[in-house]
């Protein structure tokens, strides 16, 4: 384990990132299993649902919390067999987003924020699609354009950005991380064009394997994650910024390579044999109200 010196500046939330009310309550407590084993806790508000991580790290606190030689995010290199599954998965990934990336966008000019090392777009770019991209992580980005000679600025907010010039906006499980929800998707649908497309892959915390895997669920991910999305909550971020929600498609292979960082997580023996058949069960019952899929790709457009 990479080990970090803290000196956490903390902000407690009195209202609703995405209702703004002032009621909500105790959803889960729990810890950082992938770090530094730090005691932290998610509300849920009253009003609408929503699930947020609450006191979190201000947001340069929080950098500290991605210092880590093994965050599969931005790893390329290890061979053992959990970011091996992950690069696996990744590369299947890859090819499945762009399908539908291509499928729901009028155009080919597209923006995937939070682009990491940068496959996503090099991907895109092969297809001949102008791409751009937004990575706040200052090593991730340099290697990016390195690699790859990817258009890639530092934040959503770069002049760079004109206003109603995109096709499509991707977030590939990035939203849960942004401090500022409301800033940030107020400012994605004045880069889209009218016909543009907002799609937004998040993990949902009322799967199977959420309720499975309680505490040690490993899409908690806090701190890292400030958000708990559900497929209901989906949608009220969805009305209250003037989308609509078209479709939604789910990430299947999510709710394995999930289970088999929970059941690490719980230190489990078979842990192989009771991450495959709870990925299995998750599958099934995303069938059920009030579940759905361990991961979900959201397809936004504005509403007429």
């Amino acid at each position: 384990m990479f080990h970090v010196k803290h000196t956490t500046v903390t902000e407690f939330l009195n209202h609703c990132p995405l209702c703004d009310s002032s009621e909500s309550g105790l959803f889960l407590e729990t810890e950082d299993f992938f770090l530094t084993r730090e005691q932290f806790a998610i509300y849920q508000c009253s009003r609408c649902g929503f699930r947020f991580t609450n006191p979190r790290p201000d947001s340069e606190s929080v950098k500290t919390y991605y210092q880590a030689k093994d965050y599969l995010s931005h790893n390329s290199n290890r061979k053992a067999l959990i970011p091996l599954a992950y690069r696996f998965v990744r590369q299947y990934s890859i090819r499945y987003k762009f399908k539908i990336v291509r499928k729901v966008s009028s155009g080919t000019r597209i923006l995937d924020v939070g682009s990491g090392t940068g496959e996503f777009l090099h991907y895109c770019r092969r297809k001949e699609w102008s791409c751009f991209g937004v990575e706040p992580a200052e090593i991730v980005r340099e290697t990016s354009i390195r690699n790859y000679s990817l258009n890639i600025e530092s934040t959503l907010f770069s002049d760079r950005f004109s206003t109603g010039t995109f096709d499509c906006i991707t977030f590939w499980h990035v939203l849960e991380h942004i401090h500022d929800l409301d800033k940030t998707i107020r400012k994605v649908k004045s880069l889209l064009k009218k016909e543009g497309a907002l799609l937004i892959a998040l993990p949902n915390s009322s799967s199977f394997d959420a309720r499975h895997y309680k505490k040690y669920w490993a899409a908690y991910d806090l701190p890292r994650h400030l958000y708990h999305f559900t497929e209901q909550t989906v949608q009220v971020l969805s009305n209250k910024y003037g989308f609509h929600c078209v479709g939604s498609i789910p990430l299947k292979l999510d709710a394995f390579y999930i289970s088999i960082l929970s059941e690490k997580y719980m230190k489990t023996v078979f842990w192989p044999i009771s991450a495959l058949v709870s990925g299995i069960r998750s599958n099934l019952w995303a069938r059920k109200p009030g579940y759905g899929h361990s991961s979900t790709i959201f397809i936004l457009k504005n509403q007429d």
